[in-house]
């Protein structure tokens, strides 16, 4: 296996680098710390300085990041909390979003696979990325984050499941019957979990969280594996089996007693944020193809158009799981929400370039237009929040004492 030390060294002191810079930054802006990590990652690897480049150990290292970002995505999801109208609405949307991603793709696309590839890459939302974002503003148990949170979830379920019945290589009937067969073992696995096989598990889990045993982060790391496993020997996504997983973990944990896990949940985010996840943008920034990008003027437009169609295709028929009464700015910071994407962008322009569907210039413009969606729709997002927070705060009596005109 190539490795390169320069990059072993350089990628961690990334890492380490983001998260001061995002403190440093935060006075003025609420950058998302993916957005650093992405950047620092392009300045140094080869597009740029060539510092860092990529190799066979980060490659793998980075794979896994991204398997561990969609677990910790589908450990995040309280499908108790979603339920009704906000998972439903937020399908309806997807569905719209699909039809409306391939209709248009069509138009800009050579052929009808490439618009697949297309299509399905603008209707993703970056659950894993923005779940962060609405925690640390305080939105996420509010009625308007419970309603991104079934925009991610479905915005990312959806297009791994049309990833593996439509990009798979296999017919569409043959990958209907493997994604079936998955379904069964994956429904099986979470009817068992949530029947309680798993609280066995807890007094165990209790009794090594602060020894080498360490069973919780263990089995984590079992569930994920065993879930990618099944999915990559169905010919499956292997994000399908990392998501699933990361369900079924929560439900495994579901009764243990709430010190505890709270205790595992801090570990599981230790290993996934604190070294895999950052992998995955970082990489994803060393092994962005910049020249392919310039190389084009034709390419270049491209890039700007994707980041409209994320808004068009994806981020207005999000507006339909916003909540009952919403006003045009929480519509508008849904929509933003909505319309953020990016590492189903990335596995899905990898595929299509693998495949040779897609150019890696069009490739290179959807990757663009997804870090730009990471970097500018939850800004702006949040401003518009915080605006409008600034304006139901103010009580009647503070228009009492407000100069008026003249």
């Amino acid at each position: 296996m190539e490795v390169s030390l320069g990059t072993m060294v350089l990628m961690p002191a990334i890492a380490v680098a983001a998260p001061l810079l995002v403190r440093a930054i935060g006075r003025w802006a609420a950058i998302p710390l993916v957005v650093f990590e992405i950047v620092l990652g392009l300045l140094l690897g080869p597009a740029l300085l060539g510092w860092v480049r990529p190799d066979d150990f980060t490659g793998l290292l980075a794979d896994f990041g991204l398997a561990m970002l969609f677990f910790l995505a589908g450990n995040e999801i309280d499908f108790r909390t979603i339920r009704g109208r906000p998972i439903s609405r937020a399908a309806i949307g997807w569905l719209m979003s699909l039809a409306a991603g391939i209709g248009i793709a069509a138009l800009l696309a050579p052929d009808l696979s490439a618009a697949v590839f297309i299509g399905i890459a603008l209707t993703s939302t970056a659950l894993g990325t923005i779940m962060p974002v609405l925690r640390d503003s305080g939105d996420l148990r509010t009625p308007f984050g419970v309603a991104v949170m079934a925009l991610g979830a479905v915005g990312e379920f959806g297009p791994l499941l049309a990833i593996s019945l439509f990009l798979s290589g296999r017919s569409e009937l043959l990958a209907a019957g493997f994604l079936i067969a998955f379904a069964v073992v994956a429904g099986l696995a979470i009817w068992l979990a949530s029947r309680g096989i798993g609280r066995g598990m807890h007094a165990t889990i209790a009794a090594t969280l602060h020894t080498s045993g360490q069973f919780a982060v263990r089995l984590v790391v079992l569930v994920l594996l065993s879930l990618v496993a099944l999915s990559i020997l169905l010919g499956l996504d292997m994000l399908l089996g990392a998501f699933t997983a990361g369900v079924i973990y929560r439900i495994l944990l579901t009764g243990a007693p709430p010190h505890d896990a709270e205790i595992v949940e801090t570990k599981i985010e230790a290993l996934g944020y604190g070294f895999l996840v950052p992998v995955f943008f970082i990489n994803t920034g060393v092994t962005f193809d910049l020249a392919a990008l310039f190389a084009d003027a034709r390419t270049l437009v491209l890039l700007p158009i994707f980041l409209v169609l994320f808004l068009v295709v994806r981020g207005l028929p999000s507006m339909l799981a916003a909540p009952p009464g919403s006003s045009r700015r929480d519509l508008a910071a849904t929509a933003l929400f909505g319309a953020t994407g990016l590492p189903i962008i990335v596995a899905v322009s990898a595929i299509g370039v693998d495949e040779r569907y897609l150019p890696s210039g069009t490739a290179a413009a959807l990757v663009g237009a997804g870090m730009l969606s990471v970097l500018l729709f939850p800004l702006i997002a949040l401003a518009l929040r915080q605006r409008r927070s600034r304006g139901a705060d103010r009580s009647p009596v503070d228009d009492l004492h407000t100069p008026t005109a003249g």
